[in-house]
């Protein structure tokens, strides 16, 4: 008889998935969002939650109901060469090139340098502590549900609760009286939009599904539809918790806008909040709010890059060795600092993120076309070229000068609609689709 998951394993896979996905990123882009945003708070809320929850629930979806054995085989419906250079292309970046250095650096950033200063010299210091922890439990695959689900996630939503609870309790200001800035004026839903991106959880929801999905197994689940269905359930859980945590801290950021002006970034915002309410006890919370949030992503980051490597790699370097790998390469950029992090993922994001979403889609709408491989083909080739350059677009402003390509974005975004809203990949790939779907149909009737 097919075993059935408990209620309680339930709840500790949906805190794994959370604790998975949500890093201290997720902290400061929400908070950051609702200084900024002001007025039109729900509208671009609603646009963030689309990437940040919606994206990452269906990633975590169509691992399951594909039934692939993770990002390699389910982007191979493309083609095998697609499928390395994506599936590698998503791992470094959701990995040892960007969100896991981002972990250490945020954790200093805002947990550790308003209290104690900074310093390249404690920069070094703290990252080298923090990836040494982040190894320890990533060399203890095994007991991943248990360290992130049962210990780590846990501290981290009490210390969070207890900052997110005071502000809400006793808000600073009223949302109405301010006013928006900046894109969040004119067009609130699509920069909060793009705003999720930053979260990298859709990237992540592709890559932490297969976690989900072996632990599922690990759990006695054996028949392929009650692991995709147990799966979706977990998704759904921890999706819906994340939204919640994101209204709630956006909200905070815009009622804080009552006594502070908006901030540089959500960390320095999150500061200012957390001293408001508690004064120096509030620097220790959000500190510890704060690590643990990053620690744990990271500890799920270097699982799920390591075992695909391993996949993808299997005469090469085992998973220790990559595990190894990963968080000495992590460390290496952590120390470049937060700033050059940040501003080099934004274009790398914009490029990845229309490929994992037509991927997304197509692998949950497969059925219809019977997962054709000239339908996989096609939309990808037409998202393909947009999001090059979206890429190009989202350089900084140095290196699109050293490149001499300003005149190119600026012709592109005369003729390519949504361009300028950071979604001219939106009616190619709506183009390909229509191609591919008639080179279905013509196979079918021939």
């Amino acid at each position: 008889m097919e075993k059935k998951l408990h209620f309680s394993e339930y709840l500790t896979i949906t805190s794994m998935l959370f604790g998975l996905f949500f890093g201290a990123g997720n902290l400061i882009f929400p908070v950051s969002m609702g200084q900024l945003a002001g007025q039109n708070l729900w509208q671009a809320v609603l646009g963030f939650l689309v990437t940040g929850v919606g994206l990452p629930l269906l990633g975590v979806a169509a691992l399951g109901i594909s039934r692939c054995g993770g990002l390699a085989e389910l982007s191979a419906r493309v083609g095998r060469r697609y499928s390395v250079f994506f599936t590698c292309a998503l791992y470094l970046t959701i990995g040892p090139f960007f969100a896991i250095p981002r972990c250490a650096t945020v954790s200093y950033t805002v947990g550790v340098e308003p209290m104690l200063g900074g310093s390249p010299l404690a920069l070094a210091v703290f990252s080298g502590i923090f990836f040494l922890a982040v190894l320890f439990f990533s060399l203890r695959p095994s007991g991943i549900l248990t360290w992130v689900g049962k210990v780590l996630n846990p501290i981290f939503l009490v210390s969070l609760g207890i900052l997110v609870v005071r502000a809400l309790l006793s808000p600073m200001g009223q949302v109405s009286a301010v006013e928006p800035t900046g894109a969040y004026g004119n067009d609130a839903f699509f920069t909060g939009f793009l705003e999720g991106y930053n979260t990298l959880d859709a990237l992540a929801g592709l890559a932490f599904g297969i976690i989900v999905v072996n632990v599922i197994h690990g759990l006695g689940v054996t028949k392929p539809e009650a692991v995709a269905g147990s799966t979706v359930r977990a998704g759904i859980f921890s999706c819906l918790l994340m939204g919640v945590i994101y209204v709630a801290t956006a909200l905070m950021g815009a009622q804080s806008r009552g006594i502070f002006p908006a901030s540089a970034n959500g960390g320095e915002a999150l500061a200012l909040i957390a001293d408001h309410y508690f004064g120096r006890a509030g620097g220790w919370i959000l500190a510890v709010t704060v690590t643990f949030a990053c620690l744990k992503t990271a500890v799920g980051l270097i699982t799920s890059c390591a075992e695909t490597f391993v996949g993808m790699f299997p005469k090469g370097p085992g998973y220790r060795a990559w595990a190894v790998i990963f968080c000495v390469g992590a460390l290496m950029i952590a120390n470049l600092g937060l700033n050059a992090i940040i501003s080099y993922s934004l274009p790398v994001l914009m490029f990845l993120y229309p490929l994992a979403i037509t991927l997304i889609l197509l692998s949950l709408c497969g059925r219809f076309f019977g997962d054709d491989r000239r339908v996989y083909v096609c939309v990808t080739v037409c998202t393909l070229i947009p999001a090059v350059l979206d890429f190009l677009k989202a350089l900084p402003d140095a290196a699109r000068s050293a490149l001499h390509i300003d005149g190119l974005i600026a012709g592109v975004g005369k003729v390519l609609p949504f361009f300028d809203l950071g979604l001219g990949w939106l009616v190619p790939a709506v183009l390909g689709l229509m191609v591919g779907l008639a080179l279905h149909m013509t196979r079918k009737t021939a």
